[in-house]
């Protein structure tokens, strides 16, 4: 009984705060209600992108992001009054992350996916969490060091990215052009420079240092290039889901400011990491530094 009476009330507080959004988020989305009503929240999270989230040697979903998510998880516990919120992981690719936010199938995604104003008429963006630029990975034997190295050449990139459309944008522009393949993830891009059918990879800088990461010998690969983008990272939710956004955002915040998200970076990126126990070697950037010393939920352009 006593439970039962626990979970009404935190129900009741929940329609509360939402209710007290007054008309102008009349049209607000109820996530925040039904995760108190089911007890079960339900995050994206991805299956290959290292260091942010992957899946390790057992298959459970780690990362950086993920560590960023399970964080939230911690702020919505302490906010709904559930310290038992159940937590349902759902796998998420670069072509359906965003329609499964989108239709309610995943509440959070916290991975690798760039905050930038097309897809941000399209799902709601958190406080940026990461910032990245655009370039190549590629074996030191290949000859390539920049962009207008590339003519002639065979490029990998992910599917449905916006590394893709830059690349593509890019190609066409180009005097001599080169040729695209498309991975359905980052692994499989990768895979097509390692096996010899592509000669370098194009993605965020953050994301190749972690395929680097996965092979017999990193040292025989190359992160380089001058950016062709810089980006930011936020964590996706559904549009007008602002009670949502506004935990998230504070949960965030908290761990910027305070220091924490440094520690949670050099966990993931300066000390071994899983599966392999390699080091990404990768400190934080005086970029990075400055947008947590100053956060914001601004999009890339």
């Amino acid at each position: 009984m006593a439970q039962r009476g626990w979970a009404a009330l935190c129900r009741f507080f929940v329609v509360l705060v939402l209710g007290s959004a007054g008309a102008a988020h009349s049209q607000d989305i109820d996530t925040l209600k039904r995760i108190a009503d089911t007890g079960t929240v339900r995050l994206g999270h991805r299956e290959s992108s290292i260091p942010f989230s992957y899946y390790d040697e057992k298959r459970n979903a780690v990362g950086f992001s993920h560590d960023l998510m399970l964080k939230i998880v911690d702020a919505l516990k302490s906010n709904l009054g559930l310290p038992g919120l159940t937590i349902k992981l759902v796998p998420v690719t670069p072509q359906n992350r965003m329609a499964l936010v989108q239709n309610g199938s995943v509440d959070i995604e916290c991975a690798s996916t760039t905050h930038n104003r097309e897809r941000a008429r399209q799902v709601a963006f958190s406080t940026s969490f990461f910032q990245i630029g655009t370039r190549l990975l590629t074996h030191r034997a290949s000859g390539i060091h920049d962009f207008p190295d590339l003519a002639g050449k065979r490029v990998a990139v992910t599917s449905a990215t916006t590394s893709e459309r830059l690349l593509r944008t890019y190609n066409e522009r180009s005097a001599k052009g080169f040729r695209i393949l498309v991975g359905k993830d980052h692994g499989e891009s990768f895979e097509l420079v390692t096996s010899g059918r592509a000669d370098a990879f194009m993605m965020d800088d953050a994301l190749l240092y972690g395929e680097r990461a996965k092979v017999a010998n990193p040292q025989d690969w190359d992160v380089v290039g001058t950016p062709m983008s810089s980006e930011v990272y936020g964590c996706m939710m559904r549009l007008k889901d602002h009670q949502l956004k506004q935990i998230v955002d504070g949960a965030l915040i908290k761990m910027m400011t305070s220091g924490e998200i440094l520690k949670v970076h050099q966990k993931w990126f300066q000390k071994p990491i899983p599966p392999r126990g390699l080091n990404l070697a990768w400190p934080a950037s005086p970029e990075l530094r400055a947008l947590y010393a100053h956060p914001d939920d601004q999009p890339s352009e």
